[in-house]
């Protein structure tokens, strides 16, 4: 049966229940696409999915050398191990790609499947969970590797690593966010796309991933954790490698942050969506 097209005009709501039945309609759909989206970024080449495993190892190797043999860094002054080094830095690494790899796309989203705008009655706002999803998938494989070379060093984590989870909710609900009012937003304004890859870039290096937030001066540090993404890889190196618990004033507050940013860039999309047929 051919599909109804698409009323460009037709009104979207802004709930936050209209995404919740929408996710629960098309739970179906989503897991498919995130699959095909997973599948299609190692289509046609030799080893396939394992490039997912391969990369991680890769770009751990890469990090440890180049910080810990060429520049000589060492995360604390007593620390003198550089396995302990590139694990500190890769688990700051794979917090911040789920996040980049996802805002980093947001703006092409719409404007990479047209298809899904004029032809076809398709539910337009999964297009950012899919992304977020095939994104999510990729942190577990390197999540995995992380792990197995814990265990190979250092034996099991401690129990705090059990929390992680909780970390990652204010992360995914502030990519999502981000994802909807980009990906409406790079529809009409197309130079987003350079604005937001320069913009992560700068991101990166302003957050504490490369260097302990500790290192930094007292008026620096204020300035630092202005930025969510400062706690979240903070907070998720202390589960992992330091052994500390969470704190859970500033997780309920940034968690609270990305919620209100995750149902506002909800709203931006609905509100916007009715005039992608006519732009594109």
């Amino acid at each position: 049966m051919e599909s109804l097209p698409l009323n460009p005009h037709a009104v979207h709501s802004i709930s936050p229940l209209t995404l919740f039945r929408s996710c629960k309609q098309n739970r179906g759909l989503i897991l498919s696409l995130v699959i095909r989206e997973v599948l299609g970024r190692y289509k046609g080449s030799v080893m396939g999915l394992f490039w997912s495993f391969f990369n991680p190892i890769l770009m751990l190797a890469v990090y440890t050398f180049v910080f810990s043999v060429v520049f000589n860094a060492r995360w604390t002054v007593n620390s003198t191990s550089k396995t302990e080094f590139a694990l500190v830095l890769f688990a700051g690494l794979l917090i911040f790609n789920v996040f980049s790899e996802c805002v980093m796309r947001a703006p092409g989203l719409i404007l990479g499947n047209v298809n899904y705008v004029k032809k076809v009655i398709f539910p337009l706002e999964i297009l950012p969970i899919i992304a977020l999803g095939a994104s999510f998938f990729h942190f577990l494989i390197s999540l995995s590797v992380w792990l197995l070379f814990y265990l190979i060093f250092f034996g099991l984590p401690s129990v705090y690593f059990l929390c992680l989870p909780l970390v990652l909710i204010p992360l995914l609900l502030l990519a999502l966010g981000l994802s909807w009012f980009l990906s409406s937003l790079g529809v009409y304004i197309r130079d987003i796309g350079q604005i937001i890859g320069v913009t992560i870039s700068v991101l990166m290096f302003m957050t504490p991933i490369f260097y302990p937030l500790s290192g930094l001066p007292l008026e620096y540090q204020d300035f630092m954790q202005l930025n969510p993404m400062t706690f979240i890889v903070e907070q998720a190196r202390n589960l992992m490698i330091w052994e500390k618990p969470m704190n859970w004033q500033l997780w309920s507050i940034w968690t609270a942050f990305s919620s209100v940013i995750s149902m506002l860039g909800f709203a931006w999309f609905q509100k916007t969506r009715k005039g992608f047929a006519d732009v594109l």
